[in-house]
């Protein structure tokens, strides 16, 4: 088994990271330099929830797993894209949108709403959102992990307090936020890897995203 192809799901981390408001700010500055230490090393200073990233249940859930508790499998796995680009801002992605063909145990639900094309923008923070109601149906298939292009899974700010993320913290599954080029996936039976920094007692963590297509 090769690997044909690979598609970078992830944003860059570094001066010009948008952020979820209130969260740090991130920090790269240098510690080191080859001239004057012999080797180059950078500061870092970040969120758990910097870039695109990862929440475990812990993010919502004092009595749920940490990060480093999670089977590694949540993170890696077959991806179905869903393709619910052209709403409008701040639509909710209810059931009646979602083809839930392939979803099931194990399947990494990639939620492509194109709002990834607004990062860096206030535009950004105006993002689709998914319906409790769709979140169950996708948890009932057996979906335990599921990702979106935009900034919250949920509506940002929530007046209803972040619904969807409590639902999947209750089964245990993962949220992966601030992913991008959902849309050029176009290829069947991509897979996926999230594989989180690991970070001890962590309510999420950064983490380099991709999608793969492999040969037969």
């Amino acid at each position: 088994m090769r690997v044909r192809r690979i598609v970078d799901l992830s944003v860059p981390v570094g001066a010009g990271t948008q952020i979820y408001p209130g969260d740090p700010e991130p920090r790269l500055n240098v510690h080191a330099t080859v001239p004057t230490d012999g080797f180059n090393l950078l500061r870092i200073e970040m969120g758990s929830q910097t870039g695109t990233h990862v929440d475990a249940p812990y993010h919502f859930r004092d009595d749920a797993p940490r990060l480093h508790e999670l089977d590694l499998g949540l993170f890696t796995g077959p991806g179905v894209v869903l393709d619910v680009r052209g709403l409008a801002p701040r639509t909710p992605i209810t059931w009646d949108l979602i083809d839930p063909a392939g979803l099931g145990p194990g399947v990494i639900a990639l939620i492509c709403t194109g709002w990834s094309r607004f990062y860096g923008t206030e535009a950004y923070f105006d993002h689709p959102y998914l319906d409790a109601d769709a979140c169950r149906n996708m948890l009932d298939l057996g979906v335990r992990t599921f990702c979106v292009d935009a900034v919250n899974i949920d509506e940002t700010p929530s007046e209803i307090g972040y619904p969807v993320h409590h639902l999947i913290a209750k089964a245990g599954g993962v949220i992966g936020e601030n992913f991008r080029n959902l849309e050029l996936i176009d290829f069947p039976d991509p897979l996926v890897s999230c594989l989180p920094i690991a970070l001890e007692n962590a309510d999420g963590a950064p983490v380099r995203a991709v999608a793969c297509e492999l040969e037969d």
